[in-house]
């Protein structure tokens, strides 16, 4: 389909960016809402999502709403979202490759640009888009394919994720911090990501032995709760704040903003971090760097990350990755699903941690503990 007549220098006044998939999946679509907010500043810009996940963009100024749809909802609960959708939107930006979210594309909008699977798989999304973002095997960063998926209309753009508006943190966590303090999150949306926990108390020990305060953060949930304050008991370190739980999105900036370093597994919270500008250090199991890596707070490295590159230094961030011959597999763990175990994580050393986090911290801002 020609540029032509898929609206070259239309004026588009709704567009609907569509991304139903996990948090870390939706922080990645800033630099696409970004982007086509400097196309049509006076555009209204919404987002779908499934609810929970739409929290991560609280306060994004390029966002008029976020339309939550409940997870596992099948279409019987949905006609009432159907028929709110029907035909409301110039353009629907569909972020996903999934059957759900392709439908919801159809629905709202004449025009559609969307995410779709590469071969036979993909064949009846592309003949529902109007211009089709092929996924496959050689696909770029999460981010960049996103962005793709406004190449008809706009010629280049920055890949700045953005992270939600900053809000004061309460005030009994606001007194405890001290200058030069690290914020570490343990847990892991899935097994097959996580930094084995007797790694992880050893990386709080040698940081508090560093001088550092160290605030423990996770997520409301009770297995993630039971996580964090096991971490801090085998840690026995001074100085350790257990913040799991306690804080929204918007509060996180704030921590992260201030912090003096960020270490995390492969999270949305290390991707939000990143985009906080924070120094982070992130440790990378089975997946792909050079598809999912954390954004750098100025926009994707260049030269991107390789796939395989066992410590990788970009912008604000170091990278760590095991050495082991199949790193990265993209496979969910060494036995192919989420409560798998990872060996290039179980194996990568907590000395190989502080080390990188040594790199990276400015020893003027560590905290003196008395």
């Amino acid at each position: 389909m020609t540029m032509r007549l898929l609206g070259e220098g239309h004026d588009f006044q709704r567009i609907l960016v569509i991304v139903t998939r996990q948090i870390g999946d939706v922080l990645l679509t800033t630099p696409l809402i970004r982007s086509a907010r400097l196309r049509w500043p006076n555009a209204r810009i919404d987002v779908l999502g499934f609810a929970g996940t739409l929290a991560v963009l609280s306060g994004n100024p390029d966002i008029h709403e976020l339309i939550n749809v409940p997870p596992g909802s099948g279409w019987r609960q949905s006609w009432p979202l159907i028929r709110r959708l029907w035909r409301r939107y110039d353009l629907a930006l569909i972020a996903e490759y999934s059957d759900r979210a392709h439908l919801y594309g159809f629905v709202a909008a004449g025009l559609r640009s969307g995410q779709v699977p590469a071969g036979p798989a993909g064949r009846w999304k592309r003949r529902v888009v109007h211009h089709a973002v092929e996924l496959g095997e050689l696909q770029g960063h999460a981010a960049r394919e996103k962005l793709n998926l406004l190449k008809p209309w706009v010629d280049s753009s920055s890949t700045k994720v953005i992270p939600p508006s900053a809000r004061p943190l309460p005030e009994d966590l606001a007194a405890q911090l001290r200058p030069g303090y690290v914020v570490m999150q343990a847990p892991s949306r899935v097994r097959y990501k996580q930094y084995p926990l007797e790694h992880g108390a050893q990386v709080v020990a040698g940081l508090a032995r560093r001088g550092h305060q160290v605030v423990l953060t996770g997520g409301p949930s009770e297995a993630d709760r039971a996580l964090v304050a096991e971490l801090k008991q085998r840690a026995d370190a001074p100085h350790v704040i257990d913040a799991c739980g306690k804080l929204d999105f918007n509060e996180l900036v704030t921590l992260l903003k201030g912090a003096a370093l960020y270490v995390g597994p492969d999270t949305s919270i290390t991707h939000l971090a990143t985009a906080c500008g924070a120094p982070v250090v992130a440790l990378y199991g089975p997946i792909d760097p050079n598809l999912w890596g954390p954004v750098p707070v100025d926009g994707l490295p260049q030269p991107p990350y390789e796939r395989s590159g066992y410590r990788q230094r970009r912008g604000n961030v170091i990278l760590l990755q095991g050495n082991q011959a199949c790193v990265p597999c993209n496979g969910a763990g060494c036995d192919r699903h989420e409560g798998s175990v990872s060996q290039c994580l179980e194996t990568m050393a907590p000395e190989r941690v502080l080390e990188a986090a040594d790199a990276l911290v400015d020893p003027l801002v560590l905290a003196v503990t008395p």
